[in-house]
């Protein structure tokens, strides 16, 4: 069996495979293949494959009974796997190129201050929620995907899993969610915690929510929208001083 192609310059290997086989294998390559099954008396027959730079981009078979056939390039074959549709390991288009304008401004955009809440322990944040609207606003409900990228890690306490952010079939980043929790029964809800946690901690590097990393804009925030008040938790009687946002009550177990 001969196969030549003008987009490969040398390569050859060899393989024990029947030509049934052969035939699906090549027609899964973007190759103009020339072969002849003539000579194969079994299904286990061993074929020598050789691809050499042709001559010119036209081949022409060299017997009568040779099959010509053109299709795309190393798609869906077990020895050139297309890896971008295995997103469990693939980096496919990752920094190739800027999305176009329209999704960068909605990506960009300033929070609305009214979005931003506080933490008690004085860290801002971004409902969850929120990011999936952003990406649905930017690139369309549908057009980006969030993608395990290994297993579940489960300790006494908590709950981790490394996710990878695709949109519009490109890879763009990659982050570890994690969520502790305190009784097997809530395992389930732990596992959705933690893959809205990979999700904002994928975004940043859409640039979504920017400023909540940045330390100017988080005092600033903090002294006009925010104070600390001492507060009693019901529980325990014990009294810390904690942040929220001005005119919001504090949540259950504390009280000011």
């Amino acid at each position: 069996m001969r196969v030549s192609a003008a987009i490969l310059s040398r390569f050859s290997f060899k393989a024990s495979i029947s030509p049934y086989n052969a035939s699906k294998f090549l027609s899964k390559t973007n190759l103009t293949k020339s072969y002849s099954t003539s000579n194969a008396t079994s299904n286990n027959d061993s074929f020598d494959f050789r691809v050499n730079e042709p001559d010119s981009a036209t081949v022409e078979p060299e017997r009568s009974d040779s099959v010509l056939e053109e299709i795309d390039v190393f798609t869906n074959t077990k020895d050139f796997a297309d890896s971008s549709s295995d997103w469990s390991r693939s980096f496919y288009g990752v920094g190739s190129k800027p999305f176009d304008k329209e999704i960068s401004d909605i990506l960009l955009a300033p929070l609305d201050s009214s979005d931003i809440e506080i933490k008690p322990d004085g860290l801002l944040y971004l409902p969850e929620i929120k990011y999936r609207r952003i990406l649905n606003r930017a690139f369309g409900p549908g057009a980006w995907g969030l993608v395990p990228r290994g297993p579940t890690s489960v300790t006494t306490k908590n709950l981790s899993r490394e996710y990878a952010l695709i949109c519009h079939g490109r890879f763009v980043s990659q982050a570890r969610g994690e969520q502790d929790y305190f009784d097997r029964a809530d395992i389930s809800v732990a596992a959705e915690g933690a893959k809205s946690n990979a999700l904002t901690r994928c975004c940043k590097d859409l640039g979504i929510a920017s400023e909540l990393w940045d330390p100017s804009f988080i005092r600033k925030f903090k002294a006009e929208k925010a104070e600390q008040v001492w507060a009693e938790h019901q529980g325990t009687k014990k009294r810390r001083l904690l942040w929220r946002l001005k005119g919001n009550s504090l949540e259950y177990p504390y009280r000011a």
